[in-house]
């Protein structure tokens, strides 16, 4: 919430009960708490903001702290208007100890822990992968030769369609043709089909 003339005026002002004296401004006359507050924020509104943006390094908590520190002037009206002392520097005091008493309050309250991941994530187990590799090397063997030598170059060996046809003396079209009739003999196969696609 942003502090202004408005805000200060909205804080300050509250009609008094009947009989109820709640501060020395509910009586009217020259020293009202809401002229005060109005004149006292119009005067050091500026400095104090700034003075309590660089106690706490935060716009807003800085002007919580001003807003706080104008109510605390509005509840000791009768304190500043006997003229003893600065009116800044008991403005400046009240919003230093305001924010000395949250730090304080921050401090006492048990630090909030994020999770902490201490482990990395368990990672798919080990046997997965084993039994996966020997059901595709039990697939391969009943596949052709042909199109095993294929596989075996472009998936597990990791060549190009270029380096396996030079590797494999075939054309690189023949190399790509096999390549898809053999994943789709390998396929069947992992599939139950026994039937071989032959091409």
């Amino acid at each position: 919430m942003a502090v202004t003339e408005s805000t200060c005026a909205a804080l300050v002002w509250a009609p008094a009960d009947a009989g109820i004296v709640r501060s020395v401004g509910d009586t009217p006359g020259p020293h009202d708490a809401e002229t005060l507050i109005r004149t006292l924020y119009a005067e050091h509104g500026r400095s104090l903001l700034a003075y309590a943006t660089r106690l706490t390094g935060d716009r807003a908590a800085a002007e919580d702290v001003v807003q706080e520190t104008l109510v605390r002037a509005w509840k000791h009206a009768g304190d500043l208007t006997t003229g003893r002392g600065s009116v800044r520097g008991w403005l400046l005091t009240v919003a230093r100890n305001i924010v000395t008493d949250r730090a304080r309050a921050r401090a006492v309250r048990p630090a909030e822990v994020a999770d902490v991941v201490d482990k990395p994530p368990v990672q798919s187990d080990h046997s997965e992968s084993v039994v996966n590799t020997m059901v595709v090397m039990d697939a391969l063997d009943k596949v052709s030769p042909e199109h095993r030598e294929v596989l075996v170059q472009l998936y597990y060996r990791g060549r190009s369609v270029a380096e396996a046809a030079k590797e494999l003396g075939v054309p690189p079209g023949t190399v790509k043709s096999r390549s898809y009739y053999a994943l789709r003999a390998l396929r069947a196969v992992m599939a139950g089909s026994e039937a071989e696609v032959s091409r």
